[in-house]
């Protein structure tokens, strides 16, 4: 009796030790540029966005301009539009902006998604206009880049409500 309590509790002990990390923590661990990476690679598997602070936006800025077209990345489960591609700027933009809107609580935050997709669409607009073209990539990355040097200096809380798409046409769907 003695040996089959000493070996559930060396299982048990041995479960517990070769236990692979939890997920929050894979996340916890993940950098900028090891998020760019697996990107990159289409090899990002998580279903949600990294848990970024507003201390990655510098780093997520280097890449808002990159044209790359990515295919495996987390999607909004609440939005009835798949978008199967994305430029890898216009997502880095987006994930920014779930860095702003988790920090705001903003009322539009579905898990860390900052709206339903990381696509752009005219603000004022009678029906839905999806915009994917080249020129709304660039007036983005120039808004958010403009957004960030002009408050960096600032505490984040003081700028983190300003919307970096305000005086542009456009807003995220």
């Amino acid at each position: 009796m003695k040996t089959l309590k000493l070996f559930l509790v060396l299982i048990s002990l041995t479960a517990l030790i070769s236990c692979k990390k939890s997920e929050s923590e894979a996340k916890a661990e993940l950098s900028v540029e090891r998020y760019i990476e697996l990107l990159k690679a289409n090899q990002y598997d998580s279903l949600n966005l990294p848990a970024f602070t507003y201390q990655d936006i510098p780093a997520l800025l280097e890449y808002r301009n990159e044209t790359q077209i990515i295919t495996n990345f987390p999607h909004n489960g609440i939005s009835s539009l798949y978008a199967p591609e994305c430029t890898l700027g216009m997502y880095v933009l987006w994930t920014v902006e779930s860095i702003r809107a988790v920090a705001s609580q903003s009322e539009y935050l579905i898990m860390r998604f900052p709206s339903q997709n990381p696509i752009l669409t005219l603000r004022v607009s009678n029906e839905l206009s999806l915009d994917y073209s080249i020129e709304s990539h660039q007036i983005a990355a120039k808004a958010y880049f403009d957004w960030w040097e002009n408050n960096k200096h600032k505490n984040f809380n003081e700028f983190k409500n300003i919307d970096p798409l305000k005086s542009a046409v456009y807003r995220w769907h």
